[in-house]
């Protein structure tokens, strides 16, 4: 019998999977990230959407293969403190880590998704530096070999912060940015402006991919997607 015509094919890397990885049922559109993103050609990706599109899952998804398949690879987990609210919080108490603990919710909460829960995978991940967090603050002057990155709520990183974010690509490394133009907490966000610059076919041919999601693909929930709709008809 012959393939339907409508049926899409994606190149997905076939990895292997030492680490049980949890997923929700994917659609072409997440397919076709996954191909992309698992492409041992890609070097960087921006993903760029509306809230609820699956970028940061998709992102940590791809990020957690990774891992699976390479023992030597871990994964980092990148972030500004910018807080979403035009009143700020005021300084949080003790360390750095757990000055910034707050900030990894969206991580843990996704590591929870696609974890086992049966198991203590999930803090031998984190308890054995394979997985770590860290302000976007802090990682001038680093050198990242062999790490995923996953830069979650880039339309919160000024144009200088997201050069210092993607120049420290090195050997074996791969890189996220995660971003939503809607939900900027700053005055001079440079994630669009850094996604423009990038988004050629230049760059493509480096392994530095574009990929955007669009309203019509939430998965939060259908009010979400009528929300996101509503707020772009007032622009």
């Amino acid at each position: 019998m012959s393939k339907s015509k409508d049926k899409k094919e994606f190149n997905i890397p076939q990895l292997k999977q030492n680490i049980t990885v949890n997923c929700k049922r994917l659609d072409d559109k997440q397919l076709d990230f996954l191909s992309k993103s698992l492409a041992s050609r890609t070097n960087i990706m921006f993903v760029s959407g509306p809230a609820g599109t699956s970028k940061t899952y998709m992102s940590v998804y791809s990020a957690l293969r990774i891992l699976s398949d390479d023992d030597s690879k871990d994964m980092l987990y990148v972030r500004t403190v910018i807080e979403s609210a035009d009143k700020g919080l005021g300084a949080l108490p003790g360390d750095l880590d757990e000055k910034f603990n707050p900030y990894m919710a969206p991580l843990l909460d996704k590591l929870d998704e696609m974890l086992p829960d049966t198991s203590t995978l999930q803090s031998d991940l984190i308890d054995k530096g394979r997985i770590k967090a860290m302000p976007i603050n802090f990682i001038r002057g680093a050198n990242w070999e062999d790490k995923i990155v996953v830069a979650d709520e880039a339309q919160n990183f000024t144009f200088k912060e997201l050069t210092t974010l993607i120049t420290r690509l090195g050997k074996g490394s791969k890189l996220f940015i995660c971003g939503d133009p809607m939900q900027s907490d700053i005055n001079k966000s440079g994630f669009v402006d850094m996604c423009n610059i990038f988004n050629d076919s230049a760059s493509r041919t480096k392994g530095i991919d574009f990929f955007e999601f669009c309203e019509d693909d939430v998965k939060r929930r259908p009010l979400i997607r009528y929300i996101i709709k509503k707020l772009n008809s007032v622009k």
